[in-house]
């Protein structure tokens, strides 16, 4: 068992690290556009493509000695740290998945855990003082493992799946009790909670420990609950939607990403780490895998936030409006 090399941050004084626990996959995806094999994916890698973008990064996964690791070398650059990736003999955790014509519904062909099923999450020291962290959709029991490994950050955010849900209740339970921010799709929210109400099921979900809960809509946009607060962003209309595989974890990559960069996690912040979630979520959609993520630069991301701004906003009339 070895680490890959570590490439390290590089940055001094600039945002605390974002920790990610989660997948390192090789992907077969069809969709109506095409079909790819071989494509480089999973939670970790999808999201720090979009968080890379903003602040350093340090990844924590398994891969198996067939894995291509000359493909990650856009995250290195970006200042991610790969210290954390384990890589295992056997092979790498794969997936097959076939979308339908709406480019919503999906089949999945097959999933080989591979390496994957024996993945036990061992923090470097160096990742221990993390200031933010995101907790993939894996196993509650090493979501877990990872918060006891962490010092003091400042947010947690977590995903899960259905599958959890279903199988692990009572242990995910404890991981919501734990964290600062959950993110799930809106079946997720009605299933963990039992609401068929999304914001009944939020505020459900908020009793039980994250102050920030996040429903991720997909091509829809997502909606906030922040204490007491609600707001509503939609998705970046593309006209032509290539592999939506990694959007919900470059969503969540633009989110934290600018959240550390920001260094807050104020109300107005949220809002505005909302929108670059959608925007990142948008542009992963473009390509397979991170076809388009790994050259995406700053610039592009900020145009496209002006672009969904421009889109939703309108001014409030002074005087009441006579209907």
């Amino acid at each position: 068992m070895t680490a890959v090399e570590s490439a390290g941050n590089g940055v001094r004084g600039g945002p605390a690290p974002i920790l990610v626990v989660g997948s390192v996959a090789l992907d077969e995806i069809t969709t109506p556009t095409g079909h790819r094999g071989e494509v480089v994916g999973g939670t970790a890698v999808n999201f720090s493509a979009a968080a890379s973008l903003f602040a350093p990064v340090q990844l924590v996964g398994v891969i198996g000695d067939d894995y291509p690791t000359a493909e990650l070398e856009f995250l290195r650059r970006r200042g991610t740290d790969l210290a954390g990736l384990e890589r295992r003999p056997g092979r790498s955790f794969r997936w097959g998945g076939v979308y339908h014509r709406d480019m919503k519904t999906r089949d999945t062909a097959y999933t080989e855990l591979g390496v994957f099923s024996e993945f036990q999450p061992t923090l470097p020291a160096s990742f221990r003082g993390a200031g933010w962290a995101f907790l993939g959709a894996i196993d509650p029991a090493l979501q877990l493992s990872v918060l006891d490994q962490l010092a003091a950050p400042r947010l947690v955010a977590c995903d899960t799946m259905n599958y959890w849900i279903e199988r692990t209740p009572e242990r995910l339970g404890e991981v919501i009790s734990k964290i600062d921010l959950l993110t799930l799709n809106d079946e997720e929210v009605r299933q963990l909670s039992a609401e068929p109400n999304l914001t009944r099921a939020a505020r459900w979900i908020q009793r039980r420990g994250p102050r920030h809960v996040v429903i991720k809509k997909g091509e829809h946009g997502a909606v906030l609950f922040s204490g007491d607060d609600i707001f509503l962003t939609p998705g970046f209309p593309l006209e032509d939607v290539v592999d939506p595989t990694g959007a919900g974890d470059a969503f969540a990559g633009g989110l934290l990403g600018y959240l550390a960069r920001r260094g807050s996690v104020t109300g107005s912040e949220l809002r505005r780490a909302i929108v670059y979630g959608c925007a990142l979520g948008s542009f992963a959609c473009e390509a397979f895998g991170a076809g388009r993520m790994a050259p995406l630069t700053a610039a592009e991301v900020e145009d496209r936030v002006r672009s969904i701004g421009e889109m939703t906003r309108f001014d409030v009339p002074a005087r009441r409006v006579e209907i």
